[in-house]
């Protein structure tokens, strides 16, 4: 524990590291020691609740168009703020899903059952003020969760070879198609159809050319970015469209912040539970923040003394969510910092961001890059205390923003989009492939297949790929050591057995009847 506090004590002191600013005023040369890393938190934190607030953009378009700014940014420092991106738009979601019942997240979208009604029934700000405790209160534990399970995990990590990683890396993707929605069927075709974009280019150990069709823009492969700004962002704008939505606030000016005693007692509870189960569901791979959320809310409607008053604006179906998702925002970091492998989109993309600043995910962070580890980690407290304070005392703010018609919005998004895209590579060929990969993911979304498993597949395809040989290579071309090795062997044994169980008629049904609810 000493320990633990320690390192959390060194975190605190990278993330407060002070950058000399010298600027010249009247002739005179001032030099002023600013925190660049707490400012770069602070944005982040500021650019998530946005997002969250505005509907239709989210997390995963937002850090995928916000990558190419990192690169003049120093490697701490840019994966805080994009850190912050994420776990911001959690908080932020809450906001328009209470005040205008449209999420602004993916994982907000429990929350509009009962924080919808509250605001309708007048009580909206006890709604904000209880999501942002519950979220606050999630974070910090999610935050001392990452801190205590990263050594243990960090050390079994090392004693990993390359069977046990191409083992792990098979489950993680299993783990994604299980705890997909829809079909399984399409989930598995997401994740092949990753797996072979992600071989497009050179090979890893001759670099003879693979599914390039001789065309030099794919000489190298295609760009992380292009597909998810794409199949993320682009489709996302298309699909917006389609929908005309009312966007009419229940009440223009949102009073009386301070929740209740009896909501303080009865969310109490439901934010403990939604906090643990949250914390357990964001380490899965494919799990994240929406499955956490609805089982929460699942949860807290089985244990209710009145389960039939959920829906009808009770303050347990909006802190049990809105705990559950932020806690989970926050754990999903803890396989991609001690095992590199990212159990969601975004941290996917995270994965991106650390590959352009040339640190390769996995066991060797914590040990070799302890300053950026542990600074990642004390960030994310610190962005939990300042989210409090962006999300309820502006809340006007928000309000305000929520009046902006969509139609205004999106131009500036896809300009913004465009320029993030065209900027990675000063490439127009980049662009045009974007909006290839647009019309991919709007025709994906318009016929139920899930996009989430298929960039999870894309990201984790190199790395099971160079596994996979390095394994073959150590044994000597004989398959047989991925499952004479007994991590290896347990490890497909779980992947094996969670596909089976999930293809059941009986368990089948049950996970279709979970996610429609």
């Amino acid at each position: 524990m000493y320990e633990l506090f320690g390192n959390l004590a060194y975190g605190l002191d990278v993330v407060i590291d002070l950058v000399p600013w010298t600027f010249s005023l009247f002739g005179a040369t001032f030099t002023i020691p600013v925190p660049v890393n707490i400012l770069l938190c602070l944005l982040g934190a500021l650019v998530g609740t946005l997002i969250g607030v505005l509907p239709g953009i989210g997390p995963i378009a937002t850090i995928a168009m916000l990558l190419p700014i990192t690169f003049g940014l120093p490697p701490v420092g840019a994966l805080i703020m994009l850190a912050g991106i994420y776990y911001g738009a959690m908080y932020g979601g809450s906001t328009t899903a209470i005040l205008v019942n449209i999420p602004g997240e993916a994982a907000s979208v429990v929350t509009t059952l009962d924080g919808f009604q509250m605001a309708k029934q007048g009580r909206a700000g006890p709604a904000l003020s209880i999501a942002a405790i519950g979220s606050f209160f999630a974070g910090c534990v999610a935050t001392l969760v990452i801190a205590a399970a990263a050594a243990p995990l960090t050390s079994i990590a090392l004693l990993f070879g390359p069977a046990e990683y191409f083992s792990l890396m098979v489950l993680g993707l299993i783990f994604a198609v299980v705890l997909a929605s829809g079909s399984i069927l399409k989930a598995l075709a997401m994740i092949v159809l990753g797996l072979l974009l992600s071989m497009v280019g050179s090979d890893l150990e001759t670099g003879a050319s693979r599914m390039a069709f001789n065309l030099p823009e794919l000489a190298d492969g295609i760009g992380f970015v292009v597909v998810a700004m794409g199949v993320f962002g682009f489709a996302e704008i298309l699909r917006n469209l389609e929908h005309t939505q009312d966007r009419t606030l229940v009440q223009s000016k949102v009073t009386g912040l301070m929740p209740t005693k009896k909501d303080l007692v009865d969310s109490t509870p439901a934010i403990l539970r939604g906090t643990i189960l949250g914390s357990a569901l964001g380490i899965l791979p494919g799990g994240g923040t929406v499955i956490a959320a609805f089982a929460a809310y699942t949860l807290e409607k089985k244990l209710s003394k009145y389960p039939k008053k959920f829906g009808t604006g009770v303050i347990e179906g909006v802190a049990a969510p809105e705990s559950a998702n932020n806690a989970a925002s926050q754990t999903s970091f803890i396989p991609l910092l001690t095992l590199g492998i990212p159990p969601n989109a975004v941290m996917a993309l995270m994965v991106g961001a650390m590959t352009i600043h040339g640190i390769v995910p996995g066991p060797q962070v914590m040990t070799k890059q302890p300053d950026l580890f542990w600074g990642m980690i004390a960030s994310m407290w610190i962005g939990n205390m300042m989210l409090v304070v962006i999300n309820l005392p502006l809340v006007g703010i928000w309000v305000r923003l929520l009046r902006v018609p969509y139609r205004h919005l999106y131009p500036m998004i896809l300009i913004f989009c465009v320029i993030g895209v065209y900027s990675v590579n000063n490439s127009p060929v980049d662009v045009i492939m974007t909006a290839v990969f647009a019309i991919v993911g709007y025709w994906l979304m318009k016929h139920n297949f899930e996009p989430a498993p298929m960039l999870l597949g894309f990201v984790l395809g190199p790395l099971m790929e160079e596994n996979l040989r390095r394994a073959m290579l150590i044994a000597r071309g004989d398959p047989t050591v991925f499952v004479t090795r007994p991590i290896s062997a347990g490890l497909l044994a779980l992947a094996l057995a969670l596909l089976v169980i999930s293809v059941l008629p009986m368990i089948r049904k049950r996970r279709d009847e979970v996610f429609v609810e």
